[in-house]
Order: C-alpha cells, then sequence, then structure tokens
C-alpha cells in the first residue's frame, strides 16, 4: 500500500509535476505517423501531460509539434493552414515552421524586421516505426533515442493500435506488468484458443505465478514462473522499459508485443499496442491477432475510442460470461479497460486503500523504481535510462525450461544473441 502523499506524485503529470517532469525527460510516443499521411497534410491535434500541441508535416515531409497557441492573440494554430512549409494561422496570418520560428508576420508593416524574434514553442520530434515521438524536456538534455527492435523494419514489420482511454495512464500499465491476472481475466472457459492468442494455455492452469523481479538499465525484467510438466516450469517474462512502455511475454520465434501508456493529462491516457517483428513481415496468421477484434478492439469510427467502452458497459455478455469467458467482454484490451478505468470509484486510484499480496510483487518493484527516479531527478539528478540508448534492446519471453535451468541466464544468452544478430545485420548494411 502507498500514502497518499506517494500515490499523488505518482499520479500527477502536469508541468511542474514531480512525475510529469520525469516523463518529459524521455521520447514520448503520441500519434500515429499515418495521422499526418501526407505532406502538407491537415494539423491534428496533440494533448500530452496536460499540454496541447498541434502536429503537422510540411512540405518537405518534415514534423513539426508545436505550442497549440498562436502568440500572437493566442488563437488555436489548429485552425491554420498548412502550406508552403509552415502552419499559417487562420486569424491574422503568422506562419511557423516545425522548429517554432515565424516565417511571416503579413499583418504589420514591420512584419520582416521582427518575425526573427518571434518563436513559439516546438518540441523536438521523431518518426520512427510508424510512430511519432516527442522530446518535452530541457534542450540540452536531449537523450539519444532508444534503440527499441519494435522500430525496425519497414510497415510491413508491425501492426499499431491507438486507443484513446479514460483513466490514469498508472494504473492502466499496472495491468501490463501484473501477469497473475491473466490467469483469470483473459480467460476463455470453453477452451477455445483465439486466433493468434501468444500465450501458452499453462497460464490458465497455474493460477499463482512465483516472481523473479530485477532492476535493469532500463527498467525491471518481471520474471512469472508457473508449473508446466512434472520436471519444467512455464516462464512468462515481461520487461518494463522505463517509463511507461511493458513488453509482453511470447514466443521467442514470434513477434513482439509492446504496450505504452502515454498520459493525456491525470485522467486521460493513450494506448498504443504495437506488434511487431524486427527481422521481417508479420505472417497472415500473426495478423490475425490484430483483426479478430480481440487483441485489437474494434474502434467507432472516426475516432480512437473502443466500441466496448464505460458507456455501454464494454458490451458484456452475461451469457457468454457464464459459458465461453472469464469476463463476457470480448476484446482484451476492453477487458484491461473494464478493470483499470474505475478501480476503487473514480480515475485515479487511491493506493492507499489496497490490500497486496506476494502476486504484486511486480508492480510495488515499478511503483519504487518510479518514485525514486522521480526523487532523484528533483534532487538534481538525471534519469539514468536516459544515458543509455542501448540498453533498451531487449526482448520479453515465454518459454518452457527444465526446472534446474536459471531463467537470467536464459535471458541474458537470448540478449546476447539478439545483440550478436543485430551487430552483423548493421555489418552487412555498411
Amino acid at each position: 500500500m502507498l500514502s497518499v502523499e506517494d500515490n499523488e506524485l505518482l499520479v500527477r503529470v502536469g508541468p511542474g509535476t514531480g512525475m510529469g517532469e520525469l516523463l518529459r525527460r524521455f521520447w514520448i510516443p503520441v500519434m500515429l505517423a499515418e495521422e499526418l499521411p501526407k505532406n502538407d497534410s491537415d494539423p491534428v491535434r496533440v494533448e500530452v501531460l496536460g499540454e496541447k500541441f498541434v502536429a503537422f508535416r510540411d512540405t518537405d515531409g518534415k514534423v513539426g509539434v508545436i505550442d497549440t497557441y498562436c502568440p500572437h492573440r493566442r488563437a488555436n494554430l489548429f485552425w491554420g493552414r498548412n502550406e508552403e512549409h509552415g502552419l499559417r494561422c487562420a486569424y491574422h496570418g503568422w506562419k511557423f515552421d516545425v522548429a517554432g520560428r515565424c516565417m511571416d508576420v503579413p499583418n504589420a508593416p514591420n512584419g520582416d524586421e521582427v518575425k526573427p524574434w518571434i518563436t513559439t514553442r516546438a518540441c523536438e520530434v521523431e518518426e520512427r516505426g510508424g510512430l511519432i515521438w516527442i522530446y518535452m524536456g530541457p534542450k540540452d538534455e536531449i537523450p539519444e533515442f532508444p534503440y527499441i527492435d519494435i522500430c525496425k523494419g519497414d510497415a510491413s514489420h508491425r501492426r499499431i493500435g491507438k486507443f484513446e482511454t479514460d483513466g490514469n495512464w498508472l494504473q492502466l500499465m499496472e495491468g501490463d506488468v501484473d501477469s497473475s491476472h491473466i490467469s483469470f481475466l483473459h480467460k476463455n472457459l470453453d477452451g477455445h484458443v483465439t486466433p493468434g492468442r501468444r500465450s501458452n494455455p499453462g497460464v490458465y492452469n497455474d493460477t499463482k505465478p512465483r516472481w523473479i523481479v530485477r532492476n535493469t538499465e532500463y527498467g525491471t525484467m518481471l520474471a512469472a514462473q508457473r508449473n508446466a510438466e512434472p520436471d519444467t516450469y512455464l516462464w512468462r517474462v515481461n520487461q518494463w522499459l522505463m517509463p511507461f512502455c511493458t513488453l509482453v511475454a511470447g514466443r521467442h520465434d514470434g513477434p513482439m508485443l509492446a504496450n505504452f501508456r502515454i498520459p493525456v493529462n491525470d485522467e486521460q491516457s493513450l494506448f498504443f499496442r504495437v506488434l511487431a517483428h524486427p527481422t521481417r513481415p508479420l505472417t497472415a496468421d500473426e495478423l490475425s491477432y490484430t483483426y479478430d477484434g480481440i487483441s485489437f478492439p474494434e474502434l467507432i469510427p472516426g475516432t480512437f475510442k473502443t466500441k466496448e467502452n464505460k458507456s455501454n458497459d464494454y458490451l458484456i455478455d452475461r451469457d457468454a460470461q457464464r459459458h465461453k469467458s472469464f469476463t463476457g467482454i470480448k476484446s482484451i484490451t476492453a477487458q484491461d479497460l473494464a478493470m483499470g478505468q474505475d478501480q476503487g470509484g473514480g480515475l485515479i486510484a487511491d493506493r492507499s486503500r489496497e490490500q497486496l499480496m506476494s502476486s504484486d510483487v511486480a508492480i510495488v518493484n515499478v511503483r519504487r523504481r518510479l518514485l525514486g527516479a522521480v526523487r532523484s531527478l528533483q534532487a538534481g539528478e538525471r534519469p539514468k535510462e536516459t544515458t543509455n540508448s542501448r540498453a533498451y534492446q531487449v526482448r520479453a519471453h515465454e518459454v518452457i525450461l527444465p526446472r534446474e535451468d536459471d531463467i537470467e541466464q536464459y535471458i541474458y544468452a537470448a540478449r546476447d544473441a539478439a545483440e550478436a544478430a543485430a551487430a552483423e545485420e548493421a555489418k552487412a548494411m555498411t
């Protein structure tokens, strides 16, 4: 259980808050690259960490994410014209490029004289892995972009789902690192195997995983051990990447699954669900996992909101709950949302009222890691994870091993093999 004060420190993300300042030190995915489909396409609203921006792709294909409000009379630039290398305010015609520099002040006689001195806030931007990422922190501490394998390859290597969700980002992310809930929340009662399901059926047979949790250079390794055959264990090893990404366990030869929980504000968040393979295109069977409405839920047309949502009780089917699935809710994402969007009666969980067990050790570790990082930053220490981008090149694993085998040695061996393969790949390209 957390104190009320520590809970507040974890969940508040606006400018000047402890957690908000920590998150601003990392690269943050905020939108799909396809939301800006072509040069000079329509601008898009972006809200993250309680701040509002406008994103646009200019005539050369460069992406800008700039302050929503024009510095002249604070008109909303979302209504602006995206034209000839910049975004022009619809109110008085002031124009800004992707770096926030003023290109034109057409409504004043001395416009050409003053425009070199006029700027608006512009985030640092990277377009990687089908996502637009921004950095909101100090300009003298911009970290190298992390080496995350889901960003490798072209569009055929991945499928990305974007979902707008109610509820504080942290309680939704805690569901991603909690392996014990899988045995219940996502269970099918009729033995039916969901097309493309990534988890071994053994996770439903042993409902009491034992944990090995290790702090790492990138975040935390979360290894859940379950009984398999009499002489083997089933291991599900998730990797939590500081500060908001969880790599979810799956077969070593299959695609990776990454969950990003990005705070829009204290009570709303974005969920990016990325299925990707770093070295090859996804197969038809693997893509079925994303199109069946189970793992990647259906959306309300024209939005990023799930059809299954709070307003319709997630379309729960009580007859299906009795006979087919543990919840009666169709999609895995909606099952998670039903649990995370209302913990204790509000969009922000009161963790001071929890009664935690040994099965919650992974969640406890992640909370401690975040609290420690916030307090270190408040003491003037830069987050160490932002200085070691290579550390993020890790994989999550699901594997059955003899009981005498060391899971940590297996993970490190797999990591070393992946690094060696990546080095060979880079060498071949030079």
